[in-house]
């Protein structure tokens, strides 16, 4: 089976077989700023893998950041489906939008011309357990009535560290699960006596914005904040790139968004990167205060994704933090998408 992730400006794939362990990966970049940077991408690498193949994927599965209300769970792209997912782009364009069109181009550049099944799994489904009250914003129901709510993200993965820590922990009930990486979020997780997590509170909201520091998104800023700068003359096309490619980690330390490089200017001195890594850990601690908040205790935190799994500074100093939560289970699990994706998708046919 072929995974497809398509995001704002790197294109991954993966063939897995059908226990969802994957057989190899490869992931290239293409220019967001370019009319014809995805088309490229696809026509001239996507285009000889798939031909290369033997033997040929049976089916693709397609990583979709926002599913709304409709698709909680994984969905074969008919034409249906296809136009319902069109409609939910403003949702998420920067992801959907690449995403949809990767799904057109394989209908028609797959080996069998449009034969091969397509299928989507939402990073927003995991979500779709959360409670009214953790899901509504406080804003005028006319605005709550265009869907304008809280969807939560990174829901994949959350699952899967939910799902692995049942495995691995059965006596776990109660569950932070934090995928820290170019994109950050947290989840507050209730494992059930029978081993199904169910999401119950999130940091990510009605987009991919929302809470914590992230390598180049700000995370929650003062909405207040964001009217200044609009009465500023500060134009919404601006204001977009500026929260979503140039603030977070890069923006607090002026040097880059990668923890490792950061880590390693700040062991030089540099106040920056030292900025920089300090308001990560304090709103990375306030989150996970919340999230036990939510969850009425914590029996397990769970580290995944790029900084979650590697840094190992960062999982000291949080252990040191939050030494009040003992007792207090600490875990790291490699994250992955497309395994679950897999599944789920073979699940869905079954």
């Amino acid at each position: 089976m072929l995974v497809v992730n398509t995001g704002s400006s790197s294109l991954k794939v993966a063939l897995c077989n059908s226990a969802g362990q994957r057989l190899l990966q490869e992931q290239r970049s293409w220019d967001a700023s370019g009319a014809t940077g995805l088309q490229c991408l696809l026509e001239q690498w996507l285009k000889p893998l798939l031909h290369s193949w033997q033997p040929a994927p049976h089916l693709v599965v397609h990583r979709l950041v926002h599913g709304g209300d409709r698709f909680t769970a994984p969905a074969l792209l008919t034409a249906e489906v296809v136009a319902e997912l069109e409609a939910l782009v403003p949702l998420a364009p920067l992801h959907n939008g690449p995403a949809l069109a990767a799904i057109r181009w394989l209908q028609q550049h797959s080996p069998d011309r449009g034969q091969l099944p397509q299928w989507a799994c939402f990073d927003t489904a995991f979500h779709a357990s959360l409670h009214e009250t953790a899901f509504s914003y406080a804003i005028p129901a006319a605005w709550r009535a265009q869907g304008l709510r809280r969807y939560g993200f990174h829901g994949l993965n959350h699952q899967h560290v939910g799902e692995a820590v049942a495995r691995q922990e059965p006596a776990v009930r109660r569950l932070i699960s934090c995928h820290l990486g170019a994109g950050c979020s947290l989840c507050a997780i209730a494992i059930s006596t029978d081993g199904i997590p169910l999401s119950v509170d999130t940091t990510m909201g009605f987009t991919p914005l929302e809470g914590l520091v992230m390598a180049s998104r700000s995370g929650s800023v003062d909405p207040g904040l964001l009217l200044h700068l609009l009465r500023q003359g500060v134009d919404v096309e601006e204001l977009d790139r500026a929260l979503n490619r140039q603030s977070g980690l890069l923006g607090l330390s002026g040097l880059s968004g990668d923890m490792r490089e950061l880590r390693q200017a700040a062991s030089q001195g540099h106040p920056g990167a030292r900025l920089a890594i300090d308001v990560f850990r304090h709103r990375l601690l306030q989150g996970i205060g919340a999230m036990a908040a939510s969850l009425g205790g914590v029996d397990a935190i769970a580290l995944t994704a790029g900084i979650g799994e590697h840094d190992t500074a960062l999982a000291t100093e949080l252990e040191q933090a939050l030494g009040w939560l003992q007792p207090l289970l600490w875990l790291r699990i490699p994250a992955d998408e497309e395994g679950t994706m897999v599944r789920q998708c073979l699940s869905g046919q079954a």
